[in-house]
């Protein structure tokens, strides 16, 4: 099971994911996910620190978004526990090689805003 919220401050949307992002959470998630990031906001930060587990359709949630994000002219950041089985998926599959990571809210929020 699965969680999904989001909060606008100006020109940025924070998208804060919890739960799970496997087979069972993640259909409606994803489609939340990619719905959210299509918003007009020139910065995206996805928190992944409250998720407990990132399978592969979660992670394709996450890289479409990034590309949805970018194509507009935008820039989109996650937010991930350095320690957490989270970050081993996103490191293991060159994710963070896409979307940059970062382990603290603030220092993604500068970078969005950048």
């Amino acid at each position: 099971m699965s969680n999904i919220s989001y909060q606008d401050v100006g020109e940025l949307r924070k998208i804060e994911i919890s739960g799970r992002l496997d087979v069972d959470g993640t259909n409606s998630v994803a489609s939340q996910l990619v719905e959210l990031t299509q918003a007009p906001k020139k910065g995206v930060v996805i928190d992944l620190s409250a998720l407990k587990f990132l399978a592969s359709i979660g992670i394709r949630a996450i890289v479409a978004s990034a590309k949805e994000v970018k194509a507009r002219g935008g820039k989109m950041v996650l937010v991930v526990d350095s320690a957490s089985t989270v970050m081993m998926s996103i490191k293991a599959t060159g994710v963070d090689q896409l979307v940059p990571v970062f382990e603290d809210f603030d220092d993604a929020e500068k970078a969005v805003a950048a």
